[in-house]
């Protein structure tokens, strides 16, 4: 039973690992041609390309004698191979990290909300199931009524759009895959494409406001603290996720002809996601002796039949 589950682990994980990658080369020119929600939606591609590998395989396409494995095959090998692994002592380990990082995720979230009560944390979105607005203490000294109007219009719309609960399944995908870096790669850039997501939503209709708004960006980023669990406006020393949102500011947005070919183009890539993990996991195979092959027709038992001609 363990072996079984470490080897559902695996493919859980090789599959998550692949799509990821995929959605990081294509989110770019994906965002650049259809806008940043269709870019962002992308790493749904994720999820769904992790739960198409636990779907059963396809079945045995080749006979293998008894004993006898394709070890041509590195799919197949990898999965023998975790068969004979110390699922136990491994399951364990992994146990083990969960804890410490859901304890790790839970100090985190109580530090914000601390210091949330002080009046030191915000602008973010608290809260996973009943999700609700901080703002900073000093909220009016440090922003004029045109930019608080803009910061919780972008809170607002987290909340409307589901992302502090999407924000909460991706902590929880962190803490129980805290050995795959790939989850916590793809957890941070996910959450940044919300943001631009975010943000192109909140511009939609107030196009002229793009230079306040940019404005507002870079005073929040000057001392804000991030939320474990919620959303927040990236706040901290790292400069490239704020060029990323200013400059994504002056882009034009896409037309509804635009939106409508991306939201087609995301569905085919989400199809591809899920049939190229279920596809590349190692099929069943048949153990047993192929049948015999007929016999072969030698040439002296054969007989020439002539048919004579007959003219008319």
């Amino acid at each position: 039973m363990a072996n079984e589950v470490l080897i559902v682990l695996t493919h859980f994980n090789l599959a998550a690992a692949a799509a990821t990658l995929a959605v990081l080369l294509a989110r770019g020119p994906i965002r650049e041609r259809f806008g940043a929600e269709v870019a962002y939606r992308l790493w749904i591609g994720v999820p769904i390309a992790a739960l198409a590998a636990l779907v059963p395989p396809a079945e045995a396409t080749r006979i293998v004698p008894p004993g006898v494995g394709p070890h041509f095959d590195p799919i197949w090998a990898a999965s023998q191979g975790l068969a004979h692994a110390p699922a136990g002592k491994l399951l364990l380990l992994w146990l083990l990290g969960f804890v410490v990082a859901m304890l790790i995720l839970a100090a985190c979230q109580m530090r914000f909300l601390a210091l949330a009560k002080r009046g030191l944390a915000g602008p973010a979105v608290a809260g996973v199931v009943a999700p609700r607005v901080i703002m900073p203490a000093d909220a009016e000294a440090q922003f004029t009524a045109e930019e608080r109007t803009l910061i919780r219009a972008h809170e607002r719309t987290h909340i409307d759009r589901g992302d502090p609960l999407t924000n909460g399944l991706i902590a929880l995908a962190q803490c129980v895959f805290w050995f795959n870096p790939m989850v916590h790669l793809a957890a941070r850039v996910a959450r940044l494409d919300q943001e631009l997501a975010c943000d192109a939503q909140v511009l939609a209709h107030r196009s002229g406001q793009r230079r306040r708004y940019a404005e507002t960006l870079l005073k929040t980023q000057l001392g804000g603290v991030a939320a474990p669990l919620g959303c927040h406006w990236l706040a901290g020393s790292a400069s490239h996720p704020l060029e990323q949102r200013i400059q994504a500011l002056r882009q034009p947005a896409p037309d509804f002809k635009r939106q409508d070919h991306g939201a087609i183009a995301l569905l085919v890539a989400l199809a591809i996601a899920a049939y190229g993990a279920w596809r590349a996991q190692p099929s069943a195979l048949a153990v047993g002796a192929a049948p015999d092959p007929a016999p072969p027709v030698e040439a002296k038992h054969m007989q020439a039949i002539i048919v004579p001609q007959i003219r008319l």
